[in-house]
Parts: C-alpha cells; structure tokens; sequence
C-alpha cells in the first residue's frame, strides 16, 4: 500500500461565512488575489507560513483553527 502524501486541510471558506467576507475581502486583507485565496480555500495550494498566519488574523481565529496538517500516518 503506497503512502499517502501529506495535506493541509484548512475550513476557511466556513470561518469566512461567518465573518462575512468574500475571497476578494480575505485577499485584499492579506494582500494577495481572490484567486490565491480559492486555491488556498480549495486546497489546491498550500500558503506560505506567512500567508497562513496573515488568514488566521484575518479571521480572528489561531493558527490551528483554521488550518491542519495531515501527514497520512494512520493513528
């Protein structure tokens, strides 16, 4: 059985709702396109640390609320 490769699951389209923002809203907070962002949302692509700790503040919410690590170790 071949070994899963490692994702970041992230909920920020739901913290997004509550807070009411738009992608173009998060985006222009943390100074990137709406197009990173529904990457980033989709989980298409992985944001820098930076970027990650910049969508966290922008939501209000720690690190590890919005975004987990999944290494595909079972547990």
């Amino acid at each position: 059985m071949g070994k899963k490769k490692p994702k970041v699951r992230n909920r920020i389209r739901e913290l997004r709702a509550e807070c009411g923002l738009t992608q173009q809203d998060l985006a222009d907070a943390i100074g990137v396109s709406r197009q990173t962002v529904n990457a980033i949302e989709g989980e298409k692509y992985s944001p820098s640390l930076e970027a990650a700790f910049q969508i966290a503040a922008a939501l209000g919410r720690r690190l590890d609320e919005v975004f987990e690590y999944e290494d595909g170790k079972r547990r």
